[in-house]
């Protein structure tokens, strides 16, 4: 074979390859030998390696994380649409948009046809947002939803900016539903706070925005929206509270009409009209803030008194309405149709009665405790003409002159001698004021002294404790309960040691219609507030029943019971209470710790009746019924009976060869020798007066 046998090369390697002309190429300077540039080569294939396998990878987890995104969105979509359709299920019917569902309205009237108020529901023919004030509209978006033409019915930059306002202000101070979700609130749903009731009403905002205008939604709102006291709708509202079309509100009427979508009974100004101006000027400076109005036109609107429809401007009326609305449901059942209640009520009376009241329980009277007070009075007949069952309505619904049960205290005396003097004895019996023991308790007087002998039409006068129940004691109390019942006291009355002086408990109402009858001819008066109940087509579905009065008092327990009252106001503890112009009686009443002070009297047939005191059953200091509640009876008085002409109480109707002499049951002599006759014998025994 050819080149067998021929030695190889001395290194045992290939032969080198001759080279026939080749030039040598020149080394290049820097250039690696090939041995390095080898170890170059071989140490970046593993870097590639790594880079493939690393783009690999993340190809693999994109790739996996789309296809299971995918997944996860099908199911969501599915879920969701699953629940959606699940709210959608449970959506309430929106077929009768339109459609008002009227209840029937309740008006209240008093004694002369002028309206006190109204209950149930009031509504007015719709009135499209075109006819309304620019300032109505504009008062309403710039307090409610000032983005209101630029959201699709939800709005997240306002919902955004409530978030973070509640944040700072660490708790909810501001909401963030637009008007479309108020509305389909109110058209639809219910003030439940669940999540469910959220996303139905966020759905019902879609639903509204894509079926109806901007416009139409707006109008919608302004017509179905409540308005505080009954008004539903704009129209209403200003019915109600200013007697004038919605049309014609001016920009402070605009105003307080706006803010009363916050809270309706809050800011009512039939409620509260303070209140109801500050609410409205916050309106006014947020629509100077978002230029609706200019700082001059904000100016001139404050400057604009508003005034309240005057019907509606006795708040405190809405005691005595709360008080016969029980009785007006009891009356009529389910009547579906508007009613007018015929009250007994008088609206000058009543106003003079919640002057009386706020006038007397000011700052300094209430720094001394007084912080609450109430006031009833009653016709010869037991109709109810005034009612202030407290300070402030607005503040307080708990009405004071019916609901509350507390000690009269010595305003219960009266009927202490009433049964005194139908036992027999008279005005100038005397009884001895001294230390007096019963078991374990010893009651004692106001001052902490005695004096000794004295005519109970003194002991009446000076309020004094130790003859009270020296009389109960001797002519027993079973007779006292007994003629208190009679008169008018409808509570069990308990007979204990205490009973005399004013133990048990009794409402202002209960207690002011027992004195009725000291006034009216000795004829029992039960308190009323009801004259008639029609509807408003006429129909008169119940009338008060005419029944012959029912006596309860003789001609001669009559006229000694007003003798013995009259002189109470005369020179006794009810002095402050004396009416100059006329003949007036009646009585003080102070409870321990001067928890409770009262006065009830009468005048000209007239009789009303006072509490003052606190609703946690604090002490006052040294108030008693013949200060603050003798005060607010005269002031009540003065105003009440301004165009009444001055009567002096009349007895009852006397059978011919009826006596009604004062008796002098137990001789006086030892109080003849202590206290010389004069021109007034009984005046040397007044003494001074502690309450």
């Amino acid at each position: 074979m050819p080149g067998r046998g021929k030695k190889k090369p001395a290194g045992g390697g290939r032969p080198k390859r001759r080279t026939t002309g080749a030039r040598k190429r020149p080394p290049t300077v820097g250039r690696a030998p090939n041995s390095a540039r080898n170890s170059t080569r071989q140490s970046t294939r593993p870097r590639r390696k790594a880079k493939r396998k690393t783009a690999g990878l993340w190809r693999r987890i994109f790739g996996r994380t789309v296809y299971w995104g995918m997944v996860a969105g099908l199911w969501l979509g599915l879920i969701g649409g699953a629940g959606l359709l699940l709210l959608a299920s449970d959506l309430p019917d929106t077929s009768a948009l339109w459609e008002v569902e009227r209840q029937p309205s309740i008006t209240y009237v008093d004694i002369k046809g002028r309206q006190i108020a109204v209950r149930g529901a009031a509504y007015a023919p719709p009135i499209h947002v075109d006819e309304l004030p620019a300032s109505l509209v504009d008062a309403v978006l710039s307090i409610e939803d000032r983005r209101f033409y630029y959201h699709f019915g939800v709005d997240p930059i306002g919902l955004g900016r409530a978030v973070i306002t509640n944040f700072r202000k660490g708790g909810v101070v501001q909401g963030g539903s637009t008007l479309t979700q108020q509305l389909a609130k109110n058209l639809f749903l219910t003030n439940e706070r669940t999540y469910k009731r959220k996303a139905q009403e966020v759905l019902l905002a879609f639903w509204l925005e894509s079926r109806f205008t901007k416009k139409e939604i707006l109008s919608l709102y302004l017509n179905r929206v409540y308005f505080g006291r009954g008004a539903w709708g704009v129209e209403a509202a200003a019915q109600r509270y200013f007697a004038k079309p919605a049309t014609a509100l001016s920009l402070g009427e605009s105003a307080m009409i706006a803010g009363l979508l916050k809270a309706p009974n809050r800011y009512s100004p039939t409620a509260d009209l303070a209140r109801a101006e500050r609410r409205a000027t916050v309106v006014l400076d947020v629509m100077v803030k978002a230029r609706k109005i200019t700082k001059d036109q904000r100016d001139a609107a404050f400057a604009q008194p508003v005034h309240v429809r005057r019907s509606q401007a006795s708040p405190a009326a809405s005691y005595f309405v709360d008080w016969l609305a029980p009785k007006v449901r009891e009356l009529t059942g389910d009547v579906d149709a508007d009613l007018l209640i015929e009250t007994t009520l008088d609206l000058d009376n009543q106003r003079a009665a919640e002057r009386a009241v706020i006038a007397a329980l000011d700052e300094k009277a209430q720094q001394r405790g007084a912080t609450q007070g109430a006031l009833v009075a009653l016709d010869s007949d037991g109709a109810v003409r005034a009612m202030a069952g407290g300070l402030s309505y607005a503040r307080s619904q708990f009405n004071r002159a019916t609901q509350a049960r507390r000690q009269p205290g010595s305003a219960f005396k009266p009927f202490v001698y009433l049964a005194a003097i139908e036992a027999g004895l008279s005005p100038w019996t005397v009884r001895t004021d001294a230390p007096v023991q019963i078991g374990d308790w010893q009651p004692k007087n106001y001052s902490g002294k005695y004096s000794g002998d004295i005519a109970l039409i003194t002991a009446l006068s000076k309020s004094i404790n130790t003859v009270a129940v020296t009389v109960a004691n001797e002519v027993g109390r079973d007779r006292i309960a007994e003629a208190a019942h009679r008169l008018g006291f409808q509570s069990d009355i308990n007979q204990t040691r205490s009973m005399p002086l004013g133990s048990n408990g009794a409402s202002l109402i209960e207690l002011t219609s027992a004195y009725a009858p000291f006034a009216n001819g000795g004829t029992l008066a039960r308190p009323f507030g009801l004259r008639r109940i029609s509807t408003r087509e006429g129909d008169v579905l119940w009338e008060h029943p005419k029944t012959p009065p029912k006596q309860v008092l003789d001609a001669r327990t009559y006229a000694l019971m007003n003798v013995m009252l009259e002189r109470v106001m005369s020179e006794g503890t009810g002095r402050r209470a004396r009416l100059n112009d006329r003949p007036s009686a009646g009585k003080t009443g102070t409870t321990n710790d001067f928890r409770d002070a009262w006065f009830a009297g009468y005048s000209s047939g007239h009789t009303a009746g006072v509490w003052v005191g606190d609703d946690k059953n604090r002490a006052m200091q040294k108030i008693t019924g013949g200060t603050l509640p003798a005060q607010i009876w005269h002031a009540y008085m003065v105003e009440a009976l301004r165009d009444v002409p001055a009567v002096k109480p009349q007895g009852p109707n006397v059978a011919p060869g009826v006596s009604i002499a004062f008796t002098r049951l137990v001789p006086v002599q030892n109080l003849a020798e202590a206290h010389p006759p004069t021109d007034d014998p009984l005046g040397d025994l007044l003494g001074t007066l502690e309450e």
